[in-house]
């Protein structure tokens, strides 16, 4: 917490790190170098949604905007995840509604939760794809993060920035939050921004020509950790012995956003930030054992067991931009349609060998 305070106020003394940053950068491509040489492509279109920064951005919950509006499309999509935080019996790993988050990682979970389709979980995520392709019927493959992960093939990328924090103090590793350069961006497809920015968006972003949009998480209801109850977002029922006590935790790339979002929805809580991914105990937690406890639903998959009577998860969604929505489901249509006609001339001419 430390280290990343200091990238995004962008303290002086991290140009004592700069040469590690070059060194790091260095081998980062050629790492990338060698990993595309060994891409090959997939069967059905692969999307990758992902970030060139350390810490989440907002991947998941575009992912499953993203998996609806091609559902809307009467586009089936499969989901492909590296299962981060979790340890599988087996790789390849099927996530169902009753897998344990210990096997399938806090964002996976959170993915099955919401996602109808296929979801799969595999550290090699090459790997992975080739399993959700062989065992389950999908037009097309969405990647939670693997931006950086080059044996997995591609169709399309789609970096996303947070908008509040930005590129931090712009460097890589370790002087900076940045797992590439900058410079990364003007690679991708689509630049989503989460949250608006406008000087993000117009100094920092748009001077490629890569497309630039933005998102907004948009709180949708509460549920009850323990019993999986919902409630409205103004209906929260909290006993009025504990009003004067309200605790809140994130455990995400950004925790600020969380509690930001608490106090625009009329919440006064103490707020308790941990690291990404952080794996919750009962004991750790004891504190808000009986009081209330406000939470982000990845945090919640991991408290579920041993969560209060009046602990709540907030669920929110990804508003996109109508006009992205479109263009996105239109070029997978496109996708689709090419890689359909690949597959009719390769059939066609396998057969015409065989004659």
């Amino acid at each position: 917490m430390f280290l990343v305070r200091a990238w995004y106020n962008k303290a002086g003394w991290l140009i004592l790190l700069r040469p590690l940053s070059f060194l790091f950068s260095a081998l980062a491509r050629g790492r990338r170098q060698r990993q595309q040489a060994s891409q090959q492509q997939a069967a059905v279109p692969v999307i990758v949604v992902g970030n060139i920064s350390v810490g989440g951005t907002g991947k998941t919950p575009l992912v499953l905007a993203l998996s609806q509006a091609l559902h809307e499309r009467g586009i089936s999509t499969g989901v492909l995840s590296r299962g981060y935080g979790g340890r599988a019996p087996q790789y390849p790993f099927v996530v169902t509604v009753d897998s344990d988050v210990r096997h399938s990682g806090d964002e996976a979970r959170l993915l099955r939760r919401h996602h109808d389709g296929p979801m799969w979980v595999d550290p090699q995520r090459r790997r992975g794809l080739q399993a959700l392709i062989d065992s389950h019927q999908c037009d097309v493959v969405i990647s939670d993060d693997g931006l950086q992960h080059y044996r997995l093939w591609r169709d399309m990328e789609i970096a996303v920035v947070d908008g509040t924090r930005g590129l931090g103090n712009g460097w890589c590793l370790p002087a900076g939050p940045l797992r590439e350069p900058p410079a990364r961006l003007t690679q991708v497809d689509y630049i989503v921004i989460n949250g608006a920015n406008r000087a993000l968006n117009e100094d920092a972003l748009s001077a490629g020509e890569t497309p630039v949009t933005t998102m907004r998480l948009v709180p949708e209801y509460w549920v009850n950790v323990k019993t999986g109850a919902r409630a409205e977002l103004q209906s929260l029922p909290v006993p009025t012995a504990l009003s004067q006590d309200i605790h809140a935790l994130a455990g995400i790339g950004n925790p600020q956003r969380f509690f930001d979002s608490l106090q625009d929805l009329g919440w006064q809580a103490q707020c308790h930030a941990y690291d990404d991914h952080h794996a919750y105990s009962a004991v750790e937690l004891a504190f808000a054992r009986d009081k209330v406890l406000l939470m982000t639903e990845k945090d919640a998959v991991k408290c579920e067991s041993f969560a209060g009577e009046h602990w709540w998860s907030l669920v929110v969604s990804a508003e996109l931009d109508q006009g992205f929505s479109e263009a996105f489901c239109d070029q997978v249509a496109h996708m689709l349609a090419v890689r359909k006609q690949q597959t009719h001339m390769a059939v066609s001419e396998q057969e015409a060998q065989q004659q």
